[in-house]
């Protein structure tokens, strides 16, 4: 039995969006204008969160990795939607394609624990309070946050080892705007039951495990909240969890929704829209929710405004 990788496929074609030339452009000017956005929005919370005194707290800091997770999950695909919008060549080569889907692998896994990490901070924050800079100690975020990173790459490995040991004999035609893993899965011309099981096996691990996490943290912050006397006090605890709480809401929504459904209802239209809501939209409004919501965010911001306001402003004469 030969055991070497027999794939003849060099290159894979990606669909992406197929319209008319007009609206092909006009989605190249539509997600060009977001993908900038989003990257400006993320360097703007890192250097916030990394140069501002008020905001050196464990939440910001996880903050900061959230930030710097998601610059790279929304890079991983977008360049390569951007150029195929314009390209009449459509193609990505094997190689590409499996470092795509390794490092959207990779990005994904690490969000959810990293998701997890930041709920596990706000049960500490409400629930023990006055054990939270000892918990939470600065060794202790920067093991977590290395944790989160550690387990997506590890998965990410093992996943995109089993697919490309498949082999890949034509078509190459993924209708997708990236190399994602049924797209791909279902090329393959060998017996993919290995690849899918531990394909199955580890999504079921790194999405329900973290998330049941985070539910149980938010049981515990809720019955925290709720022996809370006075309704102000409720308000307090809560908004320092809301911006959490929504993202997990939006993120979770999306992946549960596309690698956790039946068969019956497959549909690779369908897993374009949705993918476009958690790969690109997510990290767009993600720090939107966060900053719109964080009074200590805002702050932040208002005063690296102001100081560069003052500082451009000319003297009056």
């Amino acid at each position: 039995m030969e055991l070497e990788n027999q794939t003849s496929v060099q290159d894979f074609i990606l669909l992406g969006f197929p319209t008319v030339r007009e609206l092909q452009i006009l989605l190249f000017v539509i997600f060009l204008i977001i993908y900038v956005i989003t990257l400006l929005e993320h360097i703007v919370i890192i250097t916030l969160i990394r140069t501002n005194s008020q905001l050196q707290k464990p939440m910001y800091f996880f903050l900061s990795h959230l930030s710097f997770l998601e610059t790279w999950y929304i890079s991983v695909t977008v360049p390569k939607l951007l150029v195929n919008f314009l390209a009449k060549n459509k193609s990505i080569s094997y190689e590409g394609c499996m470092a795509q889907l390794f490092f959207f692998i990779s990005l994904v896994c690490a969000e959810c624990v990293l998701l997890s990490v930041m709920a596990y901070d706000r049960c500490v924050a409400i629930c023990n309070p006055l054990r939270y800079s000892v918990v939470m100690s600065s060794q202790f975020c920067l093991q977590l946050a290395v944790a989160s990173w550690f387990i997506g790459f590890l998965i990410s490995i093992i996943k995109v080892f089993f697919i490309s040991r498949l082999s890949f004999c034509g078509p190459n035609i993924i209708n997708h705007f990236f190399c994602d893993i049924s797209p791909l899965l279902n090329l393959s011309c060998t017996d993919r039951t290995v690849a899918e099981m531990v394909d199955f096996v580890f999504a079921l691990i790194i999405l329900i495990i973290p998330l049941s996490l985070t539910i149980g943290f938010y049981v515990c912050i809720i019955g925290t909240i709720l022996r809370i006397p006075t309704a102000q006090g409720k308000r307090k605890a809560f908004s320092t969890c809301a911006s959490h709480l929504a993202v997990v809401v939006i993120f979770y929504s999306a992946t549960l929704f596309m690698y956790a459904r039946p068969r019956s209802i497959h549909s690779f239209d369908l897993n374009k829209l949705v993918s476009v809501a958690y790969t690109i939209v997510t990290p767009t409004l993600n720090p939107c929710i966060y900053c719109l919501r964080n009074r200590e965010v805002q702050e932040a911001l208002r005063k690296i405004l102001s100081r560069n306001d003052t500082i451009v402003m000319p003297s009056d004469h």
